[in-house]
């Protein structure tokens, strides 16, 4: 397909039986207006776009959030994937709407009434819990008290190395058994919840729960207990959204 020709790029899916604007905030900043393409009771979130593939950058990725985000303030929307673009209006309707209807119908179901609330933890200071590793771990500390007198600079090294690695080892283990503890915490006051991948030696956990309107008060509280009896070893990120990223993504085919 050519750059030049003009598709729509879907967003996601939600309920409603007419066209509806939702402003000017298209992907791709050319402040393509977003509106609603209906078919019955349902509908795909949309807005004019070209037939590319979209770079998965920073900007683009709020962009497709925003959009998602904003329809979300209105009710239940159920994400498509990131870069789906159909060649027309009558092809999202024709191939998408009509014959996936039920499937629609039943997760917008599933899913009203439902927050997605993301909670990730990190330690404050990295220092202190190696300390913490090297205190609960009689073999690395009587290898770090045995290579205060090894003049063998091979052997120091040797055994410098040995300990990183046994650090790195115990800090694995730790980060994971306080994870589970922080999930183990939440999980009773959430429907369903996900891990999702952490990166640096800092960070513990990322999770996401998926939450009925009625807990997120307790599941609030929760937090707010957590955070102080964590208080200054371990610091809380806490993020709401209406939109079930973690737990629905549309995917769909042309």
């Amino acid at each position: 397909m050519s750059n030049n020709e003009e598709g729509r790029y879907i967003y996601g899916i939600t309920a409603a039986r007419h066209k509806q604007e939702l402003g000017p905030i298209g992907i791709g900043g050319r402040e393509d207006i977003v509106y609603k393409v209906p078919y019955q009771d349902i509908a795909a979130i949309v807005s004019h776009s070209p037939i590319i593939s979209y770079p998965v950058t920073r900007e683009n990725a709020i962009a497709h959030a925003t959009v998602l985000e904003k329809a979300g303030e209105e009710g239940t929307v159920l994400p498509v994937r990131f870069c789906t673009i159909a060649d027309s209006e009558e092809m999202i309707v024709e191939k998408v709407l009509k014959p996936r209807y039920q499937e629609f119908i039943d997760a917008l179901r599933d899913m009203e009434g439902k927050v997605e609330l993301g909670v990730r933890a990190r330690w404050i200071d990295l220092n202190a819990i190696f300390g913490e590793i090297v205190e609960e771990n009689e073999d690395i500390k009587s290898l770090k008290a045995a290579l205060l007198h090894e003049e063998d600079k091979q052997k120091k090294y040797a055994g410098t190395v040995k300990i990183g690695q046994m650090v790195q080892e115990r800090l694995d283990e730790k980060r994971k058994k306080e994870a589970e503890e922080l999930i183990k915490a939440l999980e009773p006051l959430s429907l369903s919840w996900k891990e999702n991948q952490v990166h640096g030696d800092m960070n513990i956990v990322n999770a996401a729960f998926l939450v009925t309107r009625e807990k997120v008060g307790e599941f609030d509280q929760k937090i707010l207990d957590l955070e102080k009896a964590y208080e200054g070893r371990k610091r809380l990120k806490y993020i709401s959204s209406s939109v079930p990223y973690n737990f629905v993504e549309i995917e769909i085919q042309f």
